[in-house]
């Protein structure tokens, strides 16, 4: 049986003197994506050796499931919120288990 699972890495970079407004978003954001049917895990992440990295790592029931993620009043206030405080565009890369 083919694992449909998808499986998102996403990296925050924030602007010198915004990473309280990164990890406060990050903080709003997760629950809420994990509350959602076709999340199977999602975690935020400080990088160790730089306060102002960030990532989420998440896992999705399937592509749909993703899509439909992206397509949230919560989600999209989320890219809002994020992206204003990132010195980058948003990166998001979607990803399968290699087998």
């Amino acid at each position: 049986m083919e694992d449909t699972r998808l499986y998102i890495f996403a990296r925050f970079h924030a602007h010198e003197g915004h990473e309280r407004d990164v990890a406060e978003t990050l903080r709003d954001e997760v629950p809420l994506a994990r509350s959602e049917a076709g999340c199977v895990n999602i975690d935020a992440f400080r990088a160790s050796h730089n306060a102002r990295l960030f990532f989420i790592h998440s896992c999705w029931k399937d592509e749909a499931a993703f899509e439909a993620h992206a397509k949230l009043p919560h989600t999209m206030r989320f890219i809002e919120r994020v992206s204003a405080a990132i010195d980058h565009p948003l990166e998001v890369t979607r990803t399968r288990i290699l087998e």
